[in-house]
């Protein structure tokens, strides 16, 4: 039989008791504290009105990814980025009207749906290396300059916040040659250079050296040239505003200046 403390005994146990409990309540408490994870907030641009498309996952972007809708009006581009469920959900992180209202759909660390079978510097999980804005456009019409000025606010934004070098943004006609041709060949890209995003190259151009090999160039510069004719139209939609699938020695020239600026010393 285990004794029984006596009265005097429990009267003085009965602080030190007191305090145990509240010390075991503490220890509890801060405990709890200590293994609930700490709230993490989104990545999401004070530029854009947040409105949630369900369709992502989790990823990181190394790459800006830009496309036109094909729609040509911001309310129903909303819907098709936004929509549930279906055979082929598809969605970007932002959306831009002609006006320059920017939405965002997706949060920056989630990987929205908008690349497809895609290739660019040998990488193919294109969605999970890229942020994804679409331009509200209908493929023909010019880009307003409100939606160009937009863009530019918006590339500032997300190369500073996320890390994204400013060269890192693309067309998905470049990252899909012959099976996407947006951002169409009315988008501006020199605008673009000169705010320094994208990779562009330098004036005066000078011509490429004798047996100079603009697939090779091509393939440096990010493109999947297995199927050649196909990269060929991508890179004049980009580089020249044209879809031509001949190469000729104005390309070899814009070649050798984007060939020689990705092998400069950094």
């Amino acid at each position: 039989m285990i004794p029984q403390p006596t009265s005097a005994c429990r009267r003085a146990a009965s602080p030190l008791l007191w305090w145990r409990g509240i010390c075991v309540c503490l220890l509890l408490l801060l405990t709890g504290c200590a293994t609930t994870a700490p709230t993490v907030p989104p990545q999401r641009s004070a530029l854009a009105h947040w409105t949630p498309s369900p369709n992502f996952n989790a990823r990181r972007a190394q790459l800006i990814v830009l496309h036109h809708t094909s729609i040509g009006n911001m309310e129903a581009s909303r819907r098709v980025l936004s929509r549930a469920g279906g055979g082929n959900p598809v969605s970007a992180h932002y959306l831009i009207g002609d006006d320059g209202t920017i939405d965002q759909l997706v949060d920056d660390r989630d990987r929205s749906w908008h690349a497809g079978a895609a290739t660019w510097a040998g990488v193919t999980d294109i969605n999970s290396s890229s942020i994804g804005i679409e331009l509200d456009n209908d493929g023909v019409a010019p880009f307003s300059s409100a939606q160009i000025q937009a863009l530019i606010r918006l590339l500032a934004d997300l190369t500073t916040r996320l890390g994204i070098p400013k060269q890192a943004v693309v067309g998905h006609g470049d990252i899909a040659p012959g099976r996407k041709n947006d951002p169409s060949v009315q988008f501006p890209w020199a605008t673009l250079a000169q705010y320094g995003y994208g990779l562009w190259y330098d004036q005066p151009l000078i011509p490429a050296p004798p047996a100079f090999d603009s697939l090779a160039a091509m393939r440096l510069v990010g493109y999947d040239v297995s199927n050649p004719r196909a990269a060929i139209i991508a890179f004049h939609r980009h580089y020249r505003n044209m879809e031509t699938e001949m190469l000729d020695a104005t390309d070899a020239s814009i070649l050798y200046s984007l060939q020689r600026k990705l092998m400069a010393p950094r």
